[in-house]
Order: structure tokens, then C-alpha cells, then sequence
């Protein structure tokens, strides 16, 4: 089996880790301590706050430091999750797969080239053969999730896509640095204006009715303009659980585009 190293605890890192663990390859999930992530029934991002999470059904376990990599990964048992520096993970994993899902939606990502034998950068800001060996489209459209070998993903638009109607409007942003602070979960029903959260002294509103379909762990540390907070107005708490569409199809692409590595499948 191939080893993998899959950097962003998100949706779309987990999505793509759980997909490589189903099909028997050992996989390593790193993020950021307390990252803020909101979409967290939709990923692994819990086990870095609670210790342990599952996610359609797979176990994922925070690892305890750098050095437990190995074992967990020779157990074969939980999916390792960590939040030790990059700088130490790396040489404990030794990955034959590195892959950036962070999706960095402004800025140039760092060059993930000679970090492993293959490199794989996901949306804006990676080239092939540049800064990544290969590259995932990550934009909604006919490209989503297509294997990138020369040239680059899509420019971020900036625009999401719209559920029943709502599209940015559904999302609430932190209007300061600080310690995300909340008392709700993912799933929970919500009403127009109802204070959800705080960051500091702030209070983060609901936006609109609906359900949260993301709302960033209590604790978490937050920027100034993180995405906080979703509103699904459509009301099913079932809507925010699993893997859905979008990193359904960019795992789809990471699986394309290392087929021909080895698995325990």
C-alpha cells in the first residue's frame, strides 16, 4: 500500500483521506492546532478538539504527537489525524503522496515539489510541474476534480454556489480575531438573527432560517474573515453529515490520479 500525507483537516481533506483509506492505503490527516473549519459533519476536523471522530462510519483518531505516526499507522486501526508541526510529521510519515487539500483560495501556496515523491496541489495557485507535481481542479463546473498535468487550476471566482437560492448570504464571517466561542452543533435549527456565537465580545448571528451546516468548533482560533458559520436554509440536519458533491469529486480525482499506486485493497 502507498502512504499518504493529506495537509487540511476540512471537508475536502477528509474527504479525500477517507476515500485513500477505503481503498486500503495508509493515510495521514494534518491540520493546524484548533483549526476552524466550520463544515466539521462533513469531515475529521473534531478529532482534533474531542480526540476522536468518525466520519460515514470511519473511526479517525487525533494522534498524540509527531513520533505516534508510525505506530498508528503500522496498527492500521483508527485513521491518524495531527496537529503537530508539518516539520516533524513529514519526516515520521515519509509519504509517497503529498497532498495539499487546503485550497488556497488567495496567495501562492508553498511549492510542495521534492516533499515527496509525488506532489499533488489542489486548486488555485498550484502549476504542474511548478510548485506541485500534479493538480485537482476544485471549481464547481464540468472540471471539477479533473487530474491536472500541465498548467493550473481555476482562479478562485469567489462566488459559492448557491443552495435554494441563498449564496453568500448564507454565510457569516468573524468580524475580528479571537476565540470562536458557541454553545450549538452542527445540525441544529436556527432562526434569522438569533445570536449563534461569539468571537470575543462579538456576537455572530444566524443569517438566515435554516440549519447549521457549519458552525466552527467551540474554542477554535479564529481570523478576522474566516468563514464561521452556514446557514442551510433547506432545514434537513441530514444535509450537513457525510461527504458531499464537491470533495466527493476532487477525492475522485486524487484516486485518478494515483491509480497506479499499490493498495491493501
Amino acid at each position: 500500500m502507498a502512504r499518504f500525507l493529506v495537509r487540511g483537516s476540512g471537508d475536502i481533506g477528509s474527504a479525500v483521506a477517507l476515500r485513500l483509506r477505503s481503498r486500503g492505503h495508509a493515510v495521514v490527516l494534518h491540520d493546524v492546532p484548533r483549526p476552524a473549519h466550520a463544515r466539521r459533519g462533513m469531515s475529521f476536523t473534531d478529532a482534533l478538539f474531542d480526540g476522536n471522530c468518525t466520519l460515514e462510519g470511519m473511526f479517525a483518531k487525533r494522534a498524540s504527537g509527531a513520533a505516534s505516526l508510525g505506530k498508528m499507522l503500522a496498527c492500521g486501526g483508527a485513521l491518524p489525524v495531527s496537529d503537530a508541526p508539518f516539520d516533524e510529521v513529514l519526516p515520521e510519515v515519509l509519504p509517497d503522496v503529498l497532498v495539499d487539500a487546503r485550497v488556497h483560495k488567495h496567495g501562492t501556496p508553498e511549492a510542495l515539489l521534492g516533499l515527496a515523491p509525488v506532489s499533488i496541489g489542489l486548486g488555485p495557485g498550484f502549476v504542474a510541474g511548478v510548485n506541485a507535481d500534479l493538480v485537482i481542479e476544485t471549481a464547481w463546473g464540468e472540471a471539477l476534480g479533473q487530474v491536472i498535468r500541465s498548467g493550473s487550476a481555476r482562479s478562485y471566482s469567489g462566488e459559492p454556489r448557491a443552495i435554494d437560492g441563498h449564496g453568500r448570504d448564507r454565510y457569516v464571517y468573524a468580524p475580528a480575531e479571537g476565540e470562536f466561542r458557541t454553545a450549538l452543533a452542527i445540525g441544529d435549527p436556527v432562526r434569522k438573527g438569533e445570536v449563534v456565537a461569539h468571537v470575543g465580545q462579538e456576537a455572530i448571528l444566524a443569517p438566515l432560517d435554516g440549519i447549521l451546516r457549519g458552525i466552527t468548533h467551540d474554542g477554535a482560533r479564529v481570523a478576522a474573515g474566516t468563514k464561521v458559520v452556514e446557514v442551510d436554509p433547506r432545514g434537513d440536519p441530514a444535509s450537513a453529515f457525510g461527504v458531499s458533491e464537491r470533495p466527493e469529486r476532487i477525492a475522485s480525482g486524487i484516486i485518478e490520479a494515483t491509480s497506479a499506486l499499490p493498495s491493501g485493497a
